[in-house]
């Protein structure tokens, strides 16, 4: 059995999108409902936040230095020195029932993130979205209800993503030089009780780990679909795993307080914390924004 630590008891509201920086060895993360981006150096427990304006779907971190974050009323850049964020498109201005989700930078440099039915969580209202350095955003895919679970293999060449209320985790051909995807197959179809698909990490044999929101826990999914690992997790409901650490063999997970009922906050009162778990394969760095 796996030993989970509980890292840091945020308590977050909706805490989502660990991202592990290398150079710092810090994790950043986001808490939607609380709108921050934060960050946390595992080894003292030092932590730092940057309130925001707006309620946050995801971000990524930027070549240049400061972050790219997926707002209700947009993309735009954030600098971590002054605060400030420039804006740079909202693809969805006529969707007011709608805001940012999951997201993350791809291999090559490009983020995309993906929106939800924030409204119904049942409309296929949603959609991808990929910004390219250049600033320009196209819409990827159509017909979502909640986009979730985007993650890369390590040879950039096979791109996951999932829908949530949809309950399927599909893979894609990833080419990294136009950033087009192809050729979409579903790889697995979780039921609640396994876990429907939220955020999700790759790790260096192509395995696929996507937090298991419905059922508290982390599952590790092979390229063939079959359930390798599941990992039992202290909280109520787990959002996004990310790897991290000096070895890359450690993984991040956030997890949410929002919605649970007061009797499953009691028997997991470190719901809305942030867990990390030793595992044997190293996982797959995540890129940094070119733009």
């Amino acid at each position: 059995m796996a030993e989970v630590r509980c890292i840091l008891d945020a308590k977050a509201t909706l805490g989502e999108c660990p991202v592990w920086s290398a150079e710092e060895q810090a994790l950043y993360w986001i808490d939607i409902m609380a709108p921050a981006l934060n960050r946390l150096d595992p080894a003292t427990g030092a932590t730092r936040s940057w309130p925001l304006p707006d309620t946050i779907g995801s971000f990524g971190l930027r070549k240049r230095g400061g972050a790219v974050v997926a707002l209700r009323n947009g993309l735009h850049l954030f600098d971590f020195d002054t605060g400030r964020l420039t804006f740079l498109t909202h693809p969805e201005p006529d969707k007011p029932g709608n805001r940012f989700n999951d997201g993350k930078v791809s291999p090559d440099g490009r983020f995309w993130a993906g929106t939800m039915d924030e409204e119904s969580l049942s409309r296929p209202s949603a959609a991808l979205y990929r910004l390219d350095p250049d600033g320009s955003c196209r819409r990827m895919i159509d017909g979502l209800i909640v986009s979730n679970g985007l993650a890369w293999s390590a040879n950039g060449r096979t791109m996951f993503h999932s829908d949530s209320k949809g309950q399927r985790i599909c893979a894609y051909d990833y080419d990294p030089e136009t950033g087009d995807i192809a050729n979409r197959r579903i790889v697995a179809q979780p039921s609640e009780e396994i876990g429907r698909p939220d955020g999700a990490a790759t790790d260096m044999e192509g395995c696929y780990w996507s937090a298991g929101i419905s059922a508290g826990v982390l599952n590790r999914w092979t390229p063939d679909g079959k359930l390798d690992r599941q990992i039992p997790l202290p909280c109520v409901a787990p959002t996004m795993p990310c790897f991290g650490g000096p070895d890359m063999r450690t993984v991040f997970v956030t997890s949410l307080r929002h919605h649970a009922s007061d009797q499953k906050l009691a028997a997991k009162p470190l719901s809305g914390g942030i867990f990390a778990v030793e595992v044997e394969v190293p996982g797959v760095p995540v890129a940094k924004f070119k733009g």
